[in-house]
């Protein structure tokens, strides 16, 4: 079994402590996001295969990294870095530090462990194509050597997207639209075309209609990139999220609505405050990330 940890929320940057207490501890308990009773998910090496962590900060995480080394557990570390600004991401490194992260952590575990992340891409307050191109090109620049793939996705406006979105909108003045096909095509393949000119490959996460020339369908999940890491075949299905998703199959132990990020285009987090209210009354010795699990 693959445990994702986690696209709904930001365990390394924020819930390092927690994550610690359950491996030892063996388990955790999570909350299904569609109701019903907490599932169980075993953290054990006998249990599971690899890890797939999702942050947008790993250095607090450092040491909970050491510990899953330790057991014997493979990882890949999914890197969210955008550079997108304050009015977008409230409270997400920098992407300079974003970048000094990322070499740390192929140079401890390898090339192969650590998968930039830039997504979503969208346009708003003065960030065009032409803004994504100078902007992916400058921090591509920076990771050439580090990373092999780049992922990327069009901003998909989900209903709590556009709704974080349109509020940022009332809070600062500045506008957001998801690029036409036409120009998602024509930056998709600039991006795909200065991503080889860095040692990586491009890939698309979960959009197989907006694919063109020079980029590839992303797993972010990836079972192959977990045996490469292991150094052994680590086997599993694919079994997506969504349509278009290629990730292998896996259990999710992160919980909705407990990322204090405050990014603007999220996904996960219908109200910001009430994230930031979750993770600071959140007991790091709790079996579970979500109040439902405790």
């Amino acid at each position: 079994m693959i445990v994702s940890a986690s696209y709904r929320t930001d365990i390394p940057a924020f819930h390092g402590d927690w994550f610690r207490m359950r491996l030892r501890a063996g388990y955790c308990l999570v909350a299904s996001p569609y109701g019903g009773k907490p599932y169980r998910v075993a953290l054990t090496a006998e249990a599971v295969d690899g890890f797939v962590f999702w942050t947008r900060n790993a250095g607090p995480f450092l040491p909970a990294l050491e510990e899953v080394q330790a057991c014997g557990m493979p990882f890949i570390v999914q890197y969210t870095a955008t550079g997108y600004g304050r009015a977008l991401e409230r409270a997400t490194l920098p992407a300079e530090g974003a970048i000094a992260q990322m070499r740390t952590l192929a140079a401890t575990y390898g090339r192969r462990s650590v998968v930039w992340r830039y997504d979503p891409i969208l346009f708003a307050g003065g960030m065009d194509a032409d803004w994504h191109r100078a902007n992916f090109c400058r921090m591509a620049t920076a990771l050439a050597g580090t990373v092999d793939e780049a992922v990327v996705s069009i901003l998909s406006p989900y209903r709590k997207t556009a709704r974080n979105l349109d509020r940022m909108t009332q809070r600062t003045g500045l506008a957001w639209q998801v690029p036409d096909p036409d120009q998602s095509a024509a930056l998709l393949a600039d991006l795909a075309e200065i991503a080889q000119g860095a040692g990586m490959r491009l890939t698309l996460c979960a959009q197989p209609d907006r694919l063109t020339a020079g980029v590839s369908p992303a797993a972010c999940i990836d079972a192959a990139r977990l045996s490469d890491v292991a150094g052994r075949d680590i086997t599993a299905r694919t079994k997506g999220n969504r349509p278009g998703c290629l990730c292998a199959e896996s259990r999710d132990i992160g919980a909705y609505d407990t990322c204090p990020h405050g990014c603007a285009y999220c996904y996960a987090v219908a109200d910001h405050d009430k994230a930031r209210r979750s993770h600071r009354a959140h007991d790091p010795a709790a079996e579970s990330l979500s109040p439902m699990g405790n």
